[in-house]
């Protein structure tokens, strides 16, 4: 795996915005680039110098931004945590549209061993045979703001009473 943690939230925008170009179009230009964030040309220029001098792109001049083998890797591991956040973020009831932007957010900020936790998760509820019913309870919960029946625990007082 590539460590990621050492790249800025921008690199990381900037080799994800290349790697989806790249996907959609078979091509990634800086003029593309700079539209697809809305920067400036010359910060493009910039920033590709400098994922150039860490091998995760290569620059060919009139031709475009292709990612390095480290890059491509890198620009996966980015993508396989951004779904693993959307789907979470969807699986306990949050908007599509909201779980896309929040997915994006988070992928940048949180640790590696919190994300390989969080994608077990996600593929241990997704693998499950039937829904969990602690899902179903906290989405009931959710839309009632009250614990489902079969899940209510009585406080300790309740029962010294």
């Amino acid at each position: 795996m590539v460590e990621i943690s050492r790249l800025s939230e921008s690199e990381e925008g900037y080799i994800e915005t290349i790697y989806r170009l790249i996907r959609e179009h078979g091509y990634a230009r800086a003029a593309d680039i700079a539209d697809a964030l809305n920067v400036k040309p010359p910060s493009v220029t910039s920033m590709i110098q400098k994922l150039d001098e860490q091998n995760f792109v290569t620059y060919i001049r009139y031709r475009g931004v292709v990612l390095t083998p480290k890059g491509t890797l890198l620009a996966e591991t980015l993508e396989r945590r951004h779904q693993t956040f959307k789907k979470f973020l969807i699986m306990i009831g949050v908007s599509e549209e909201n779980a896309e932007k929040d997915a994006c957010e988070i992928e940048h900020k949180i640790n590696r061993e919190t994300a390989e936790k969080l994608a077990k998760f996600v593929e241990f509820v997704q693998s499950a045979p039937c829904t969990p019913p602690f899902l179903e309870h906290f989405k009931q919960y959710c839309r009632t703001g009250k614990r489902p029946r079969q899940c209510r625990v009585e406080s300790k007082a309740k029962k010294a009473i």
